[in-house]
């Protein structure tokens, strides 16, 4: 960190400020949880029979990021190795922690792979392609979320009507945002060529132009390459991103039944819908408004209230804290390989000169 900001070149790709809000948010929400729901005596109502189970959640923590990896090395067509896998997997991560939803983590993934010497127009279709699949994800959670709502109560009634409907237009603009990244990567990848231009016609980003402009033609000739793909390259693909899902809709239903007895399949619809409900909390990593969203959507199912809070802080410790603890060293390691080879490179330059100076003098 320099300046208070992770940077590339020029430009920033995390500003320290996001970090501190998205924490701020995260201790914020989860201080209200816990003030709301607390009372003395908690722990001595905790089984240890049931504590294994934490471990299990960790375990499928680490288990995620590997599906997250394994579809990252796959999209690239293993040109990446399985350490640099991880490292831009836990980078995409932790940026999406700390960055606001509109931004996410995409940007510096992007970044990531681009360092890890991936060409900047394949690493942005690896990066496109890995969200069209999980909004290919989203496309199917959301009719079995709406078809499990005949016999489940898997939208709390304790939203009310406004809440509902902000599920159902949450529904709706995830499924119209995956159609329309399907049709410009898929079927119209010269569309998503000419935004990306148009973006950068932008006084601010200008300067940048003639590179985008270059890496617009790889993006479009990686997106074709995608669409010539076997139907078995992209069952795998969704397979890993489908995976990943999962164990990010278990977790949270982990951690709750290592507490204390619930409804294993509401508590799995429930979860499944929060996470979709998170995606468009505009703070950065959603810090502050998750926490309510477990508390609205889970804290319901959970029978002693006392216990609320404490699965609100043991899910965001495995989850969020933990990805931001490992996402730093994963995220540095790019800045300060990029800082060796700045000096890599000025040193060169610099015996360069010394050695014209020496031919010179010999002259």
């Amino acid at each position: 960190m320099g300046g208070g900001q992770i940077q590339s070149g020029s430009s920033s790709i995390i500003s320290t400020k996001y970090i501190l809000i998205s924490l701020g948010l995260s201790l914020l929400g989860m201080g209200i949880v816990i003030y709301m729901t607390y009372s003395p005596g908690v722990l001595e109502h905790l089984r240890l029979k049931r504590m294994p189970g934490l471990v299990i959640a960790i375990g499928v923590t680490f288990l995620r990021l590997w599906f997250i990896a394994s579809k990252i090395r796959f999209l690239g067509e293993e040109e990446l190795s399985w350490i640099a896998s991880v490292r831009v997997a836990l980078t995409w991560e932790f940026a999406s922690a700390v960055t606001p939803s509109t931004i996410g983590g995409a940007p510096v993934a992007t970044y990531a792979m681009s360092r890890e010497g991936v060409k900047l127009g394949k690493s942005t279709g690896i990066v496109l392609y890995g969200v069209l699949l999980d909004q290919f994800w989203y496309a199917m959670a959301v009719p079995i979320l709406i078809l499990a709502g005949v016999w489940f109560e898997v939208i709390p009634p304790e939203i009310g009507f406004v809440g509902a409907a902000t599920m159902v237009l949450i529904y709706a603009g995830l499924l119209l945002y995956g159609a329309l990244l399907a049709y410009g990567l898929l079927f119209n990848p010269k569309a998503i060529k000419k935004l990306v231009k148009s973006l950068f016609r932008l006084p601010l980003l200008r300067r940048f132009s003639t590179r985008v402009n270059e890496e617009a033609e790889n993006l479009e000739e990686y997106s074709w390459q995608l669409r010539s793909k076997p139907p078995r390259f992209i069952g795998i693909a969704f397979f890993y991103s489908t995976m990943a899902w999962l164990c990010r809709v278990a977790i949270p239903v982990i951690v709750v039944l290592s507490l204390l007895p619930a409804n294993e399949i509401l508590l799995i619809l429930r979860s499944l819908a929060m996470n979709l409900a998170s995606l468009v909390i505009p703070t950065p990593g959603g810090s502050g408004g998750v926490e309510g969203l477990f508390a609205i959507f889970l804290g319901p199912l959970i029978d002693r209230t006392v216990f609320i809070g404490l699965a609100v802080f043991v899910w965001r410790v495995i989850t969020y804290y933990t990805s931001i603890g490992v996402g730093i060293f994963a995220t540095t390691w790019y800045v300060n390989n990029q800082v060796d080879e700045i000096i890599q490179a000025t040193n060169s330059g610099e015996t360069e000169k010394e050695m014209e100076a020496e031919k010179r003098a010999e002259m």
